[in-house]
């Protein structure tokens, strides 16, 4: 029964998505491992849903470069960032970290788990101590930043 109604949730959601060029690409390679939702949600620019679709090529998304372009295309049309929010690395949820900052799930854990091991960070410096995360993309987002 669970799954039958999760089918459903999942059909009704699809069906809401916008028509435009990008769609049918959008529900078929974002739909390959998780649901619309998690997709949709970060309302990102268009450097952010090509940092997304990036990483999620680099996790084993399939389709052609063709296809990923009418994905990033589609959502920067239709799930853009009104305003994209800064991040409080003293405060931010891993989720929050993980798509504010384009990081894996584990590096947000590694930062949520060296701040509660050190205190709250200070500075950028202070951040790109955390091991395991990429100095350049700390700094590619620093903008976005708060301590």
């Amino acid at each position: 029964m669970r799954t039958l109604v999760l089918l459903l949730f999942a059909g009704t959601a699809w069906g809401q998505l916008p028509e435009g060029p990008g769609k049918a690409e959008t529900q078929r390679i974002c739909s390959q491992c998780h649901e619309l939702d998690r997709s949709i949600s970060l309302r990102q620019d268009r450097a952010g849903w090509q940092a997304t679709m990036d990483k999620m090529v680099s996790l084993g998304a399939k389709g052609t470069d063709k296809e990923y372009q009418l994905v990033v295309d589609y959502l920067a049309a239709h799930y853009a960032a009104e305003e994209i929010p800064r991040i409080n690395v003293n405060t931010a949820r891993a989720i929050d970290l993980e798509s504010g900052l384009t990081l894996r799930r584990s590096q947000a854990a590694a930062i949520i788990d060296y701040r509660q091991k050190n205190g709250p960070f200070k500075s950028i410096e202070d951040l790109k101590k955390v091991p395991g995360i990429d100095p350049a993309k700390i700094d590619a987002k620093k903008d976005r930043l708060i301590f």
